[in-house]
């Protein structure tokens, strides 16, 4: 095996596991020691790929999205699936998966943006940009709706991925709280089921 390869893979396995330990134990909850422990990489190597901790964490923060982002798209690239169908689908399958983990970590995201969202500049700028790459992938399934007549147009597809994003974070943040998905299906159904439709 090649030298960049296998420094490829401990990369992703040091990615893999600071979206484990962030989403447990949250940023200032965990230590570098621990994340090396893990995946049994010399401080020196971490330094390396990442330079820092606070780096570190903007790069966890765009590793985290990129699987939710892919799940997104290929619903919205299926072509038995309507715009609105595949958004639904995500998102219940999102408050599916939700449930089997009896609501343990919610979002990442919404997690470090109220732990360091105003704290760190280089995570918080991270934040924006893959809070924005998620609402990107919403907006062109709700601009698909819009096409094809099931969501109403006197707003813009961005203007209604904007308000899903916030509203699913704010519910993400209830269901912790309520221990119960509740408030999720109550955001989908207020949103997709009757506010947006045409």
């Amino acid at each position: 095996m090649n030298r960049t390869t296998q420094k490829e893979i401990n990369r992703e396995n040091l990615l893999n596991q600071g979206v484990a330990l962030l989403m447990q134990q949250g940023y200032h909850g965990t230590g570098l020691q621990e994340i090396l422990n893990a995946v049994q990489i010399p401080k020196g190597s971490f330094y390396n790929y990442f330079g820092s901790k606070e780096n570190f964490g903007a790069e966890v923060i765009q590793h985290y999205i990129t699987p939710y982002i892919q799940q997104l798209t290929r619903y919205l690239q299926n072509p038995e699936n309507d715009g609105l169908s595949a958004l639904q689908q995500y998102f219940n399958e999102s408050i599916a998966e939700l449930e089997r983990t009896d609501f343990k970590g919610g979002c990442l995201l919404g997690n470090l943006i109220g732990e360091i969202g105003d704290s760190s500049e280089v995570c918080r700028v991270a934040l924006r940009v893959t809070l924005n790459r998620y609402r990107d992938v919403l907006q062109s399934g709700l601009s698909k709706a819009q096409q094809e007549g099931t969501i109403r147009t006197d707003k813009s597809a961005r203007e209604l991925a904007d308000l899903l994003v916030n509203s699913w974070q704010g519910a993400l943040l209830r269901m912790k709280v309520e221990q119960s998905t509740a408030p999720l299906e109550q955001c989908c159904q207020a949103l997709l089921g009757d506010f947006f439709k045409a």
